[in-house]
């Protein structure tokens, strides 16, 4: 990417495309944070787990040298049994040591962001080994923050194994004059103290990592002000496209409107501006309907296809100026109309009769 798109990017990404990186992948994460959770669940094993798996292992230890020469070993069932007795032994005492280190190191990963899998993630890209991309990476201004990081961490982790080891200064030269059974206990206790100063010390390292990471990312992200806009109008839809689809479609619904016509039974018109074809049929049932409405031309191709059928046309001018505001094509007439329309079908109906008579 060369300067000038970066200098082009100015805009806070959009939530879409936050939720794009994410589906791709491209999660904050921070690996001071995985290393602290390891070395919270190393102490917790240090403090807890790490002397009863020992005492286990011990006694496993012990029953196999006390029992040398009395374990039959005479086929490979006989061994299959004892590794699988051993195996056990060494399993329980060392199971609780794993789901604690496992479980620490899951939980640094979904306390970041919730893990998700990624094909294109783990596909093979011929980029990734390119030489060139690689000095990027490793010289790059990302790179050379990395490397500023892990000194510092270096830094503080050194400073912090110093000070533990400074205070025990006396205890690790008495070492050499305990006794054998006595030194384990005192060397748990140095490392308890070792591994405690320096997740005191990653715990100050992960907090600025964390929130440097997210800014990093947010960061990277970044996205010009016509991305923005590009994104926009994919999202919302380009509006000529819209525009183009709905004259499309009113086109379409004009159409099929006009075609209802010739079933009218009478058009209500206001000379020129507005035209309403109404369909009733006694046995059909139900109030009059509204087959086709509209107005100006056309109102005009309303009466113009009315005229043609043989549809009667009646001019209310305030009858259908009301009703234009009021009724929807396809549906009954609303109440307040039965009235006045019931007399304009009775008034047809009479037309119609006199007209048989003569």
């Amino acid at each position: 990417m060369s300067d000038e798109d970066k200098d082009s990017k100015t805009e806070e990404p959009t939530e879409k495309k936050l939720e794009d990186a994410a589906e791709k992948g491209n999660d904050p994460i921070s690996r001071e944070a995985a290393l602290f959770a390891s070395l919270i669940a190393l102490l917790i094993v240090l403090a807890l787990l790490i002397k009863p798996a020992v005492s286990r292992l011990l006694v496993l230890l012990q029953y196999m040298l006390d029992g040398v020469g009395q374990h039959r070993i005479e086929n490979g069932a006989d061994v299959q049994t004892l590794f699988a007795l051993s195996g056990t032994q060494i399993g329980v005492a060392l199971l609780p040591i794993i789901l604690v280190l496992m479980g620490f190191g899951l939980a640094a990963a979904f306390a970041q962001n919730m893990p998700r899998f990624v094909l294109s993630r783990i596909a093979p890209e011929l980029s990734r080994i390119n030489p060139m991309k690689g000095f990027s990476r490793v010289f790059g201004g990302k790179g050379l923050i990395t490397f500023l990081k892990a000194t510092l961490e270096l830094a503080i982790v050194s400073v912090a194994v110093g000070m533990v080891l400074r205070s025990h200064e006396g205890l690790m030269i008495n070492l050499m004059f305990m006794r054998p059974t006595v030194m384990p206990e005192e060397i748990l206790t140095m490392m308890l103290r070792i591994v405690a100063g320096i997740a005191a010390a990653m715990a100050l390292i992960v907090a600025g990592d964390l929130v440097w990471t997210r800014i990093s990312w947010r960061k990277d992200l970044r996205m010009t002000k016509q991305e923005i806009k590009d994104e926009t109008k994919q999202a919302e839809g380009d509006p000529m496209v819209k525009a183009r689809l709905r004259s499309i479609a009113l086109d379409r619904a004009r159409k099929r409107m006009m075609a209802q016509v010739p079933r009218a039974t009478l058009v209500i018109a206001n000379p020129t501006h507005y035209a309403i074809a109404i369909r009733y049929v006694r046995e059909e049932g139900g109030a009059p309907i509204v087959v086709a409405k509209g107005q100006d031309l056309i109102a005009l191709k309303i009466r113009e296809i009315a005229a043609a059928s043989g549809i009667p046309v009646l001019e209310q001018k305030l009858l259908a100026r009301s009703m234009y505001d009021l009724v929807e094509v396809d549906q009954a007439i609303p109440p307040e109309f039965y009235r006045a329309v019931a007399e304009l079908i009775h008034f047809l109906s009479r037309k119609k009769t006199r007209v048989g008579a003569i």
